[in-house]
């Protein structure tokens, strides 16, 4: 008795957040997660902005969200017609919360994988139409993911990048061609194409 007491304590204590799914089948969907640190969800104005950019490529495509977290934007593609999406995060309680949401919402189209970016990527045998490339902030993770990732891209695959605004902000190199991109106080945000 004493123990059973003392996990729902424990569970109490683990605070948890929602966020909305803005548009498509599951539109107004509330996804659950639990805070942590580095845990940083794409807000909605940059989703909605994003999946704008995204209106006529989304449908049927096959995405990687690798640095899932609270999976806002693997979600909001299933949500919007993606034919299938990989979400990939490293800690073992962020994807047992994607996959409670996925099951949640009877996604069968969806596979939720807990590893390193770059250990999934050692063995990944797909190729993608679309990939959320978001990496903790603060980090210098994303030059040398950018590499990793590129022989994983489709033909004409586009690729979502969100970077912190500070010193150490990248510059897309020559292979890279800047489709979209915004600004905001804290990040920058960019939808990118092979060159």
């Amino acid at each position: 008795m004493h123990q059973s007491k003392s996990k729902k304590i424990g569970r109490k204590n683990q605070k948890k957040s929602q966020l909305r799914i803005i548009g498509g089948s599951m539109r107004g969907r509330k996804i659950i997660f639990s805070d942590g640190e580095g845990l940083r969800p794409t807000l909605d104005q940059v989703r909605e902005t994003l999946f704008n950019w995204l209106s006529s490529d989304i449908h049927d495509a096959v995405c990687l969200d690798l640095y899932a977290g609270s999976g806002a934007l693997g979600f909001e593609a299933i949500s919007r017609g993606a034919r299938t999406v990989v979400m990939v995060d490293a800690s073992l309680k962020v994807t047992g919360n994607l996959k409670t949401n996925a099951q949640n919402f009877r996604i069968e189209n969806m596979t939720i994988i807990n590893n390193k970016a770059e250990k999934f990527l050692e063995k990944n045998k797909l190729l993608f139409d679309l990939v959320f490339l978001d990496p903790p902030f603060e980090k210098n993770m994303l030059d040398s993911i950018l590499n990793k990732v590129r022989p994983h891209l489709s033909e004409n695959a586009l690729l979502y990048v969100e970077q912190e605004n500070s010193g150490s902000t990248i510059e897309f190199g020559e292979e890279w061609k800047v489709i979209n991109s915004k600004q905001t106080s804290r990040f920058c945000y960019s939808l990118l194409a092979l060159n």
